[in-house]
């Protein structure tokens, strides 16, 4: 039985590592794509007697067209798979015809990579013609390819990209409903992740500080792997519910319709266990160790919850469970006797609270979605890879074109920062080692990926350099070890290929450590393995980074803080622009766009201000006051999720009447939420924001008073959207302005605000 419930545990902690298994999913296709390029062009080259170079260059651009190509609709990814081939030729025959001018060579090159970076602007499509762009000249430079091989390498080409397009884009090509399912499990294993690091909370001695303070931080991040598996999982239920709209043979399965409501509401109940149990850890007022009974109880409760969410459960245990976990905390939520058990009744209550979610949301969650319909089947969306990923799959392009006030775009800028930084790299690297100078130019190309400001330049500078040392201690091992070994070399040659793209939406760092032991393993496998080599990566890798730092701190600059601020604005204008076309659609005014849409565009804002955060949140001691801008971001993540859910709403809610009580109320929220922009953009005098709580009060009135009964239900639930924002976003002002009082701001990264 034990072993039983270990392994149980177990599928449940794998269930939740990589939602949807999307990341296993590209780096399983990107790999079998290199094979099979590779085993194509060997068997051309046995038949015809040229280099292994071409089996090396078919790998590569199957590898780049499976990470740079990121279109979330098959069709447009697949045209833009195949469209790579064309870049690609032009550049292999641009390349090749000057490999032997090096002068003019590299002087190309350079404008090819800026090119490449201007090109982002046009979106996911962009970034990936912009890289069949620039891999395939860097081949032909570093190669010293010669005319007589161009039809060969062209060859080489199209076998990459079309192993990518056979397999990626036909054969393997995602079922977006196998997908959902397998969401759906991660998001409640990720529930049951922050019941059993609550659980380590309640569990841990009164005395022992450090092991509470240990088990809040497990909480916390668990919180933030919860809330992004359910971002992931209601975009796949909006993508997938449009996609069965566009088909009129597809009925409405209310079902799954109901679905995103039901992970909203399982989130924040979640998100309240979390909350109150922080409060009741941090319980001033509290003089030794909980009531054993009362610890008892609540442990009982949130141990059945862990139990009921378990992967493989049952339907009608896991209702068995959530009854029982219900019963356990009965006597502490019916107390009424003033003792002082304020906050133990709290987790109490949220408990309570946490099992009727789930026991709402019980038969949505286990209904087993319906394949056949005809909408285009989808993969991640880019803006959720945002929020994990910095790397060459990653799209940068969310500034405006223009220059408007903010100076040049972001990609134009980019663009004169890559050709400084990479013509300094050819340079440098050509000093350091005539012929390793191509690591330098790779490594200063990189960094501009992803990136928006010198914060991000020197974040993406500094795990590189670190994955990259890491590198080559394990590839000297390696080598050491397998040397020798043909097929055991190239076995663990693809293993560290595919750890290298499983990890790319994790950590750079990780990627650059799995990529440099992939060299060292293909060294040793051409007879030029050395450690000397090794060392030179590291030292390339250096001067690349240095000098990319060097130009994102010199030429044209941003400020980290500067483009935090743009993003948050233009956040703050996503959300309003939301607020204002729900308002309008509820009151049966026509909005100015679909709220749904625009929620969407809220998204990728959001997406982007989270990016923009991260170096605002480095642990270097020179980086003064992240806890605010982190808390922004908390917050406005905490508004993004309502602010859908309100879109949402009002896509079947019209009570003109409301507009009495609903508009003023409204005008409030949205004005407080744009006094958070004044703040944050260092207003002398920042607008004062005062709670909408009389205005949404008079809403509520209305909706309650409606004589529809029907419709009550849902006009009130947008009243308690409403409350939700204006509470989360007052808590944040206070906090601010330095104003905190014993109501503690306390907003889960995923989308909830707990009053105390």
């Amino acid at each position: 039985m034990r072993v039983r419930a270990w392994a149980e545990e177990l599928r449940t902690r794998v269930t939740g590592v990589d939602p949807g298994l999307t990341r296993l999913a590209l780096a399983g296709v990107a790999t079998a794509s290199m094979v099979l390029a590779a085993g194509v062009m060997s068997a051309v080259r046995l038949l015809t007697g040229q280099a292994v170079t071409v089996v090396l260059f078919a790998a590569v651009l199957a590898m780049i067209s499976n990470l740079a190509v990121n279109e979330p609709d098959l069709g447009r990814r697949r045209v833009t798979t195949a469209l790579m081939l064309l870049p690609a030729a032009g550049s292999i025959a641009l390349g090749t015809l000057l490999a032997s001018n090096r002068i003019v060579g590299d002087v190309v090159f350079v404008a090819v990579m800026m090119a490449a970076v201007w090109i982002r602007r046009y979106g996911p499509r962009g970034f990936a013609l912009g890289m069949a762009m620039f891999m395939p000249y860097f081949f032909t430079q570093f190669l010293q390819a010669k005319p007589a091989q161009l039809p060969w390498l062209m060859l080489a080409a199209a076998v990459g990209i079309g192993s990518t397009l056979l397999l990626r884009c036909y054969l393997f090509a995602e079922d977006p409903d196998k997908v959902l399912q397998r969401l759906l499990r991660a998001f409640r294993a990720h529930v049951h992740a922050v019941t059993t690091a609550v659980i380590d909370v309640l569990e841990a001695p009164a005395d022992d500080r450090r092991a509470i303070e240990a088990a809040l931080r497990d909480v916390h991040d668990r919180r933030v792997r919860l809330n992004d598996t359910a971002l992931l999982l209601v975009d796949r239920l909006e993508r997938r519910r449009d996609a069965r709209a566009d088909d009129e043979d597809t009925p409405d399965d209310p079902e799954i319709e109901r679905l995103d409501v039901d992970v909203l509401d399982v989130e924040l109940a979640t998100e309240r266990l979390a909350v109150s149990t922080r409060r009741l850890a941090d319980d001033p007022e509290r003089e030794g160790p909980l009531d054993p009974e009362v610890r008892r109880r609540l442990v009982a409760g949130v141990r059945g919850i862990g139990a009921a969410t378990t992967t493989g459960t049952p339907p009608a245990l896991r209702e068995a469970l959530l009854a029982g976990a219900r019963r356990s905390v009965t006597p502490l939520t019916a107390e009424s006797s003033g003792e002082q058990r304020d906050r133990a009744q709290r987790v109490a209550f949220a408990v309570t609270r946490l099992t009727d979610a789930l026991d709402a949301a019980r038969v949505a969650a286990d209904v087993e979605v319906q394949a056949g319909h005809r909408g285009a089947p989808t993969e991640e969306p880019e803006e959720a890879a945002k929020d994990q990923d910095d790397g060459p799959d990653d799209d940068p392009a969310d500034d405006t074109d223009g220059t408007g006030d903010r100076g040049l775009a972001l990609t134009t800028r980019q663009a004169i920062q890559v050709g400084v930084a990479t013509s300094l790299a050819i340079v440098v690297g050509e000093l350091v080692s005539p012929a390793r100078w191509y690591w330098a130019v790779v490594a200063a190309f990189v960094m501009f990926a992803g990136t928006a400001s010198r914060g991000d330049v020197l974040a993406r500078g500094w795990q590189r350099l670190v994955g990259t040392v890491g590198g080559v201690v394990a590839g000297m091992l390696l080598a050491f070890l397998v040397g020798g070994h043909f097929v055991v070399t190239l076995v663990l040659l693809f293993v560290c290929v595919f750890l290298a793209l499983y990890l790319l939406r994790i950590s750079q760092g990780l990627m650059a450590f799995w990529i440099t032991a992939v060299l060292a393993l293909l060294y040793g496998l051409i007879g030029q393995f050395s450690v000397e080599t090794l060392v030179l990566r590291v030292e390339e890798t250096a001067v690349g980074g240095a000098l990319g730092a060097l130009a994102g701190f010199l030429v044209l600059p941003k400020k980290t803080r500067t483009a935090f601020v743009e993003a948050f604005d233009d956040t703050v204008d996503a959300i309003d622009d939301v607020l204002c076309a729900a308002a309008d659609a509820i009151t049966g005014r026509p909005p100015a766009a679909p709220p749904v849409e625009l929620a969407r565009e809220m998204d990728d804002r959001l997406g982007t201000l989270r990016q923009r955060a991260k170096p605002l949140d480095s642990p270097l001691p020179w980086r003064r006051g992240r806890g605010g801008y982190q808390r922004a971001v908390r917050v406005l993540t905490a508004v993004d999720h309502y602010a859908r859910a309100l879109a949402r709403l009002s896509d079947r809610i019209v009570a003109p009447g409301w507009a009495v009580t609903l508009d003023p109320a409204m005008d409030r929220v949205r004005a407080n939420i744009d006094g958070l922009r004044e703040l944050f953009d260092g207003a002398e005098d920042p607008a004062e924001v005062r709670p909408a709580e009389q205005l949404v009060d008079a809403a509520d009135a209305w909706a309650a008073r409606t004589d529809d009964p029907s419709l009550r239900p849902a006009l009130l639930a947008v009243v308690r959207v409403l409350r939700r924002i204006d509470q989360i976003v007052v808590r944040l002002d206070q906090d601010l302005r330095g104003s905190r009082g014993e109501d503690e701001l306390a907003v889960s990264p995923g989308g909830g605000s707990e009053a105390r």
